[in-house]
């Protein structure tokens, strides 16, 4: 089925175990005034509570004004961020972490050891890699202002790993942090590289964020998401264009500096303009997939889920999505694209996928009634609701009553989380994405867990494999993985916690005269961006 474009858009820890890190450089001077980045970003969030909710706009927003103990860089190397120094006892069940000179909250007050306490049990009510440590964890408390510990009762040789893990661990003051994962934290205090300007934001319409002064970067090269967050630039803000002809426009003209995710339609005629550049900036690339709500009829039961594996074509759904196969590819292992961990097991009874008669089969053997599927569809995603229409299209062929429920993303990311019944305001299906990246963390990756209601949005569950998952943690070596990867595989594509569409890479448009975009998966760090004069 062909399916017509639209112009809308969603738009190892560092070796040693306890060391000093170098010293940092002093605290931010004030720059040239008016040097003001505008972005637009994949989507534009709802809520700015980076631990309320997964999604991508939030965690971008955090990485803005929040800072993290640890961070990953360009080689998904741990390395120190908040933290000054840290250790292990011999028995290596206590970690021990000190905190560096010159943190302070955007209100002024000193960051302490307890807004990382508070933070990070806040953090592991959410996260996965969160949740696996605190089932390890005996206490975290703090020593001193500037001291904490990790004790637990048995060893964990990732713990550095986890809290440096997606979604971030973000440190919030601790009269933010207590409160439950599940309620939202409405202010906007954080001790990162940009404070958030409140009164020049418009809700819906722009975020601003002003440079803060009072940041005091680490003294290494930023890389990745680690080393020192310097800020070039006055003022970033984020506008909120959803029309990607208006974006293109606006880029063109020079009233803005970025596009994070155009559209594929434009990418010929940016590439053409001398003023332009493409740039891909996440060069693992991204994978397309569907979340089905295993709580409700009839994705409860696994035979429809096993029917959408039947049902899906990648390339199909790749076409219909990013139209260019420069930029697509299919993929079947549940471990990714050409990762350590990819493998074929379990495989081969879907790998060719576009089998409706099969997929009506096992729909009919799920005891499918006509029961009426809600299939949430972003308006400002334009390659997600391409395959939408495409999945309506091809479930409404095998006999599904499909009902597209459109909205914009920010509208999704509120819906989702509800796991009632569709008639209670639910949902039965919907398309998202994740780094291919990611897929070499299953014990942090929040789409590679089976905890039910534990875990995310959809809410599979499977003991068997996250008895499998739970032991990634404690084996040591790339082969004990490497097996370990195979079991999982196998019984992840007989449960079926989510179906792949596709995978694929997304080039960011920006003005030759922005330079110094850092590349990493799924989130955009907003520091060592430069102007420069063209």
């Amino acid at each position: 089925m062909t399916i017509t474009r639209r112009d809308l858009i969603k738009a190892s820890l560092a070796a040693g175990t306890a060391f000093s890190v170098p010293s940092v450089l002093r605290a931010q001077t004030a720059a040239t005034a008016g040097r003001t980045v505008r972005m637009v970003m994949g989507s534009f969030p709802r809520t700015f509570d980076p631990m309320f909710t997964t999604d991508d706009t939030a965690q971008s927003h955090g990485l803005a004004i929040y800072d993290t103990l640890f961070a990953l860089d360009s080689k998904f190397m741990v390395q120190p961020q908040m933290v000054q120094k840290w250790g292990v006892s011999d028995d290596k069940k206590t970690y021990t972490f000190e905190l560096r000179d010159g943190l302070s909250w955007h209100d002024g007050a000193a960051v302490t050891a307890a807004d990382c306490v508070a933070s990070i049990r806040r953090w592991a009510q959410v996260q996965s890699g969160g949740q696996l440590m605190m089932e390890r964890t005996k206490d975290i408390s703090k020593k001193d202002d500037r001291t904490f510990s990790i004790a637990l009762k048995e060893p964990l040789g990732l713990l550095p790993e986890i809290l440096a893990s997606a979604p971030p661990l973000f440190i919030m003051r601790e009269k933010d942090a207590n409160r439950p994962a599940t309620e939202q934290v409405t202010t906007n205090i954080g001790s990162g590289p940009f404070k958030f300007n409140e009164a020049l934001s418009k809700p819906g319409a722009s975020i601003t964020y002003d440079r803060n002064e009072q940041y005091v970067p680490r003294r290494e090269t930023a890389d990745g998401f680690a080393g020192g967050k310097v800020v070039n630039v006055d003022r970033v803000v984020w506008e909120n264009i959803a029309d990607q002809q208006t974006a293109y426009a606006a880029l063109q003209a020079g009233e803005i500096d970025f596009i994070q995710t155009p559209s594929t339609d434009l990418l010929s005629v940016i590439e053409s303009d001398p003023n332009l550049q493409l740039e891909i900036l996440d060069k693992g690339g991204r994978i397309l997939l569907l979340r089905m709500n295993c709580l409700q009829k009839p994705f409860d039961n696994v035979k429809a889920r096993q029917a959408i594996l039947h049902l899906v074509d990648q390339e199909a759904f790749l076409q219909a999505s990013f139209g260019n196969p420069k930029y697509f590819r299919t993929i079947t292992s549940l471990f990714g694209n050409d990762t350590p961990y990819s493998n074929d097991e379990n495989t081969e009874w879907f790998k060719k996928g576009g089998d409706p008669e099969g997929a009506k089969r096992l729909l009919n053997e799920a005891g499918y009634a006509g029961e009426k599927i809600v299939l949430l569809q972003p308006t400002d995603w334009t390659e997600s609701s391409n395959a939408s229409q495409l999945l309506a299209a091809e479930l409404r062929k095998i006999g599904a009553n499909v009902e597209l429920a459109p909205s914009d993303w920010g509208g999704i990311v509120e819906r989702r989380a509800k796991m009632g019944s569709v008639e209670e305001g639910g949902w039965s299906l919907f398309i998202t994405d994740h780094s291919n990246y990611g897929t070499t963390q299953p014990h942090t990756n929040i789409d590679m867990v089976a905890n039910g209601k534990k875990g995310w949005y959809g809410w599979p569950t499977s003991d068997e494999y996250e008895s499998l998952r739970a032991k990634w943690v404690e084996v040591d070596t790339l082969e004990e993985r490497q097996a370990l990867a195979g079991k999982m595989q196998k019984v992840y594509w007989d449960f079926v916690g989510m179906v792949y569409l596709g995978a694929y890479v997304q080039p960011s448009a920006r003005r030759k005269s922005l330079t110094g975009l850092i590349g990493m998966p799924a989130y955009l760090p907003m520091w060592n961006m430069q102007r420069v004069s063209g």
